[in-house]
């Protein structure tokens, strides 16, 4: 048994339409796994990329989004990638954007993973979740109050439901995604001092690409990391380190 194969395994990933999500999602499906992939826009172009893939629309502004999606599909992988982020000064920060970021990066998180939870100790058949934090669940980032808390938080639930849920066979996980190369980050890696600032404290000398949380995410989901509970893993090439 190759004990890095999801074959005959379900993935739903969440905020798969593009990026680390669409990246893991395309993952999961070469490891052997059958791919949902879940967003508010249209996933149609990472469907497109994996043999037998479907997607979901879930849009997270409502927390309850996901509330009976595992009730009616066996799902064994649950990725929550889906995320936002809104950007100003703190003394100026506002609570529409404040309760906008909590909403989907935090309580939708918990509440999904809460559905996904109870139905697969009903079925006692274990399940893999796997939460995506950010640097920011250690750092306190710049004009970013809302994903910040948002981000440390994910890091304490992470630790928190691994606790309760790990005798049940529920595996909790988090990565740590450094700085990635996507759209997100398209503007930093334009500007040549910001580039250079931020190239110069990675100790791999480079930006990540979105194929190295991906694999990650299909290790923390495979049978491999059968005894690895509430870890947050930091795949940022050393930046935490430095």
């Amino acid at each position: 048994m190759n004990p890095f194969s999801l074959a005959g395994q379900t993935a739903l990933v969440t905020g798969a339409n593009t990026g680390i999500g669409q990246a893991i999602a395309v993952a999961m499906g070469r490891a052997g796994a059958h791919v949902i992939c879940a967003g508010r826009s249209s996933c149609a172009d990472t469907v497109a990329m994996i043999d037998g893939a479907h997607e979901l629309t879930l849009d997270f502004a409502d927390p309850m989004a996901a509330k009976d999606t595992f009730a009616t599909r066996k799902v064994d992988i649950l990725v929550n990638n889906a995320g936002i982020i809104r950007r100003a000064d703190s003394i100026e920060f506002t609570e529409e954007d404040w309760d906008a970021v909590i909403d989907v990066n935090l309580k939708a998180l918990f509440f999904t993973c809460q559905a996904f939870a109870k139905a697969a100790i009903e079925r006692d058949t274990g399940g893999r979740i796997v939460n995506i934090a950010s640097l920011l669940s250690f750092q306190g980032g710049i004009r970013v109050p809302s994903y910040t808390a948002s981000k440390h938080g994910v890091a304490g639930l992470t630790k928190s439901m691994a606790n309760e849920w790990a005798a049940k066979g529920v595996n909790v996980n988090a990565i740590a995604p450094g700085y990635i190369e996507t759209n997100n980050t398209e503007a930093l890696r334009a500007d040549p001092d910001r580039n250079k600032a931020i190239l110069d404290r990675i100790p791999a000398g480079r930006w990540g690409k979105a194929d190295d949380i991906a694999q990650t995410a299909v290790f923390l989901a495979s049978p491999a990391a059968t005894y690895i509970h509430g870890a947050v893993l930091n795949v940022d090439g050393g930046w935490l380190a430095r």
